[in-house]
């Protein structure tokens, strides 16, 4: 991929993936809060400035290297995590769960709203407006919402991964009778080395793949 191909990649993901990890994060925060736990208003992290989300590796240099070493096919970055005490919980390992399940469930609602707009609002205006106006304003959005669409729902189905402290592993801590669940989350401390592991020895596509697959089918729907 040459430069400037790399540029128009970049500026077609760099919002999508910024507004995917901001409103990921902000969706535990916000679901801790109203389950009683205001660790992260209090730590300013109730906010949609990226700003306030934003960690140099997960959502700058991991994302860009990406880019160049896939060729542009793949896309993908992470925000600060968002502090939550779990003791604030009236039932901690439920609210937890909760709390982690809001994760993906905002990133499948984010690529529902992209998908709605590209099909109710791009493609209908761009049929109104003169083609050279269309293709300076409209095409460029709806790449990004195109963009978007893929980016949340990879998003959300690499989260479901049930390994903690992947949202998917806290969503089946949460749910495992209390003994299972005690012994499965002394794995998290490793975690991050086994996802690591399986991304690289492609293991993990078993899941992604059928993951992504299903949300895209679901998103068929509207």
């Amino acid at each position: 991929m040459d430069i400037s191909a790399i540029l128009r990649q970049l500026a077609i993901s760099a919002l999508p993936v910024l507004i995917a990890i901001t409103f990921h994060e902000l969706s535990h925060g916000f679901i801790a809060n109203k389950l009683g736990d205001p660790t992260a208003k209090m730590m300013g992290r109730l906010t949609i400035n990226p700003l306030a989300h934003i960690d140099p590796v997960g959502t700058i240099l991991m994302p860009f290297l990406l880019l160049i070493v896939t060729n542009g096919q793949f896309v993908f970055g992470y925000a600060k995590p968002v502090p939550i005490n779990p003791m604030n919980f009236k039932n901690p390992r439920k609210g937890m769960a909760i709390s982690a399940a809001g994760g993906p469930a905002t990133n499948i609602l984010l690529a529902l709203a992209s998908l709605l707009i590209f099909k109710f609002v791009i493609i209908p205006f761009s049929s109104l407006m003169p083609e050279n106006i269309a293709g300076i304003i409209l095409e460029p959005i709806g790449m990004m919402l195109r963009s978007s669409i893929i980016i949340n729902v990879v998003l959300a189905s690499f989260n479901l991964i049930p390994i903690p402290p992947l949202d998917g592993g806290r969503v089946l801590t949460g749910f495992l009778p209390y003994k299972q669940a005690m012994s499965f989350s002394r794995i998290e401390p490793f975690g991050f080395i086994i996802v690591i592991i399986l991304i690289v020895t492609g293991l993990s596509d078993y899941f992604v793949i059928p993951m992504v697959n299903f949300f895209l089918r679901l998103l068929q729907m509207f």
